[in-house]
């Protein structure tokens, strides 16, 4: 079994649970303040539609859903824009897996839109094919302060285990092992971070920004 197939779980199949996605505010805000990391303004989800099977259906009905569910403009509490202003992107890697690639103004909004393409695709029939969804985060250089952490992180949702692990590329496809280990001590309490290690899979050239 390869290395997609096993994080598609293909020989076990099983429900993605999805309630692990909402303890990720919590985490952003634990990274700010410990590591000066704030997430970007996109977060992407990343499948393979079963051979044979349209997918332009479906990416409309996903992209209606996202631009329909969105709260009203300037919502207490949100910042979010109103529904046609907010992006949905699409992309195909180099080995032919597909993305759907979210904008949001906060990570609430940015957890709530990657929640509801995960339940589209599996109201489809499509949750064995999901594969991750990623959660870009940058140093935030905003007070002039120089971060401790000069590069993009990212923390992938495995959404059949329910877990997540940090990502560290350092470009060439070469990863900051010691600074994912560092990051999953700073949000071991209020992330389930994934304890197998073979499973923290690098993933290279993401769409994200």
């Amino acid at each position: 079994m390869g290395l997609l197939d096993t994080l598609l779980g293909r020989s076990k199949p099983v429900k993605a649970n999805l309630d692990a996605l909402f303890a990720l505010p919590g985490a952003a805000v634990t990274l700010q303040v410990t590591t000066g990391l704030v997430p970007g303004p996109q977060a992407g989800v990343c499948f393979k539609p079963p051979a044979g099977h349209p997918f332009d259906e479906l990416q409309a009905e996903v992209e209606q859903l996202l631009r329909t569910g969105e709260p009203p403009a300037g919502a207490p509490g949100t910042g979010a824009a109103s529904g046609a202003d907010i992006g949905v992107h699409h992309s195909v890697d180099r080995f032919g897996y597909r993305w759907i690639v979210v904008d949001g103004a906060t990570i609430e909004d940015l957890v709530t839109r990657v929640h509801m393409v995960h339940s589209s695709l599996e109201d489809a029939g499509w949750a064995t094919q999901l594969l991750c969804s990623v959660f870009r985060f940058r140093p935030d250089t905003a007070d002039g302060a120089a971060p401790s952490v000069t590069g993009p992180v990212y923390f992938v949702y495995l959404a059949k285990r329910g877990t997540f692990y940090p990502f560290a590329p350092l470009g060439d496809e070469r990863r900051d092992n010691e600074l994912e280990l560092r990051l999953r001590s700073v949000v071991g309490s209020d992330l389930p971070i994934e304890e197998d290690l073979g499973r923290w899979f690098p993933l290279w050239d993401l769409p994200l920004s």
